[in-house]
């Protein structure tokens, strides 16, 4: 496959030309909930802009079909934070079917609270349906937000990117 064909699968994932579903693993009210002396469980929700480009090949990915690609992101709502981070991709987009992985590090307040994070990402395409994790990498919260755990859902309707973050945090970080 040519790095173009890897292109154009960064471009379907990252633009919002296919729809891609809401995966959240649990509904979790907008309030806060906490067990006695336990994790305090959050949402999150709102709408981030994305830029994505291409990044040169290194000798680790020189003669292969994987596509590299730097992230910019802008969150807004519950999350105002910016984010950098980079994607791999591969696949056939021509028979609807790929794959990626990326790292972010987002830099931020998360209702109010200041720090940052590393979200990990793992996205399938396989006849055109699309699965998605997104999940906060353990031990990365910083700041306020350490010890942050939880998922996030991005769905990509119309050009338009929204997310849904469940997390939780210790008790002591409420």
């Amino acid at each position: 496959m040519r790095r173009t064909d890897i292109g154009v699968i960064a471009f379907l994932f990252l633009s919002g030309w296919f729809t891609m579903p809401t995966l959240v693993s649990a509904q979790i009210p907008n309030s806060q909930t906490t067990a006695k002396n336990g994790p305090v469980s959050m949402h999150a929700e709102g709408t981030f802009d994305v830029k994505n480009a291409p990044l040169s090949a290194d000798e680790a990915l020189a003669g292969t079909a994987i596509g590299r690609y730097g992230l910019d992101k802008q969150f807004h709502g519950d999350l105002d934070a910016t984010s950098k981070g980079e994607m791999l991709g591969a696949g056939n987009p021509a028979t609807g079917t790929a794959g990626y992985v990326a790292i972010e590090q987002v830099t931020g307040t998360l209702h109010g609270r200041a720090g940052s994070f590393a979200l990990q990402h793992f996205g399938t395409m396989e006849d055109n349906k699309f699965e998605l994790t997104v999940k906060v990498v353990p031990g990365s919260g910083t700041g306020d937000l350490t010890g942050i755990c939880g998922t996030m859902a991005i769905a990509i309707v119309s050009g338009k990117h929204s997310y849904k973050f469940d997390y939780t945090l210790p008790a002591a970080a409420k």
